[in-house]
């Protein structure tokens, strides 16, 4: 059992390590702020998310990630008389409203492999015309990194795997970088996630240092208003590291009244994504708004025959106008 044990641990170890290091999301283009620190803040909302996502069902060991996430958009606050003299007095906001704040924490496991941890971000937006804004984001993120030996059976109970890292767990610090360009009509983004490659040290027998790649994400989508109350918005979203070749995301919402979405997506592999969204104004809460995700990820290869699927559920809470988006020169 000690030799099945130990098998199984370096299997799921190289599987991690040249697959799946970070968490798939299927609703991204409702939260972009969890693969793009400059996200935060974009459009000028205080928001929260929670995101739920149970991968691959019927698998023992499967990914499970969970999160809850806040950004914000620190506004223009108060004024300052600005002047030579009195005759030539200016009001300027002490604020510019060109910060945005966001922070998230997770918990994902994959297999043996278990990362608790957060994020906090910065986020630097400006104006390149009247409707376009160009953002800068860095991220700093740490979490505990473990493998979970209670998964495994070990007959000796002096297994020097018990007694290091590998059991203890170790903190991993990284950092994230991101570029985000946001129009009424379109947007496109790009960040790497794991700029650092940290590694963590989990023993004398597996690997001395599990590196951590560098994880790209390009996206961009398109706003096209068909009719009145009815419009569609393409999505593409190219994924990649350092070791693995890009896996494409190619994707269709419609969207009815800015309220119901419903969309597809093909992802490269063999994988189509169906997901559907509604949000609704609570009439007891000002200035409130709320919304629910669902997305269901089915294999069309092999793997659907031992799984049942992919599932993610998101919800999220925004804090402001919504009346007014994209209208943010006065606000911010």
């Amino acid at each position: 059992m000690k030799k099945l044990a130990f098998i199984l641990i370096l299997i799921a170890l190289q599987q991690i390590s040249a697959a799946q290091q970070l968490p798939l999301f299927s609703q991204y283009l409702y939260n972009k702020f969890l693969i793009n620190p400059a996200h935060a803040g974009s459009d000028g909302f205080t928001s929260f998310n929670l995101t739920m996502r149970e991968q691959w069902v019927g698998y023992e060991g499967a990914p499970r990630t969970y999160s809850l996430s806040w950004q914000t958009r620190i506004l223009k606050r108060g004024y300052k008389l600005t002047g030579p003299s009195i005759q030539r007095t200016n009001y300027r906001p002490k604020t510019d409203g060109k910060v945005g704040l966001g922070a998230y924490v997770f918990s994902d496991h994959n297999g043996l492999i278990q990362r608790n941890g957060f994020q906090v971000a910065y986020a630097y937006h400006m104006w390149l015309a009247d409707y376009t804004q160009l953002s800068l984001g860095l991220a700093l993120t740490g979490y505990h990194f473990i493998v979970n030996t209670d998964l495994a059976n070990f007959h000796d109970p002096n297994e020097p795997w018990l007694n290091n890292n590998l059991r203890r767990g170790v903190f991993v610090p990284d950092a994230d970088f991101g570029i985000y360009l946001l129009n009424p009509k379109y947007d496109v983004g790009f960040s790497s996630q794991q700029i650092f490659g940290s590694a963590a040290k989990i023993g004398e027998y597996a690997y001395r240092n599990y590196k951590m790649d560098r994880h790209y994400y390009l996206f961009g989508s398109y706003y096209y208003r068909v009719r009145t109350k009815t419009a569609l918005q393409p999505s593409l979203l190219l994924k990649m590291s350092d070791q693995l070749r890009p896996q494409a995301d190619i994707g269709l919402s419609c969207i009815y009244k800015d309220s119901y979405w419903v969309g597809m997506a093909y992802r490269t592999g063999g994988m189509l994504i169906t997901n559907i969204r509604f949000k609704f104004v609570p009439s007891q809460v000002l200035m409130t708004t709320m919304f629910v995700g669902y997305s269901f990820d089915f294999s069309i290869n092999n793997m659907s025959r031992s799984t049942y699927g992919t599932h993610e559920v998101v919800i999220a809470v925004k804090f402001g106008e919504t009346g007014k988006r994209f209208r943010w020169l006065d606000r911010y």
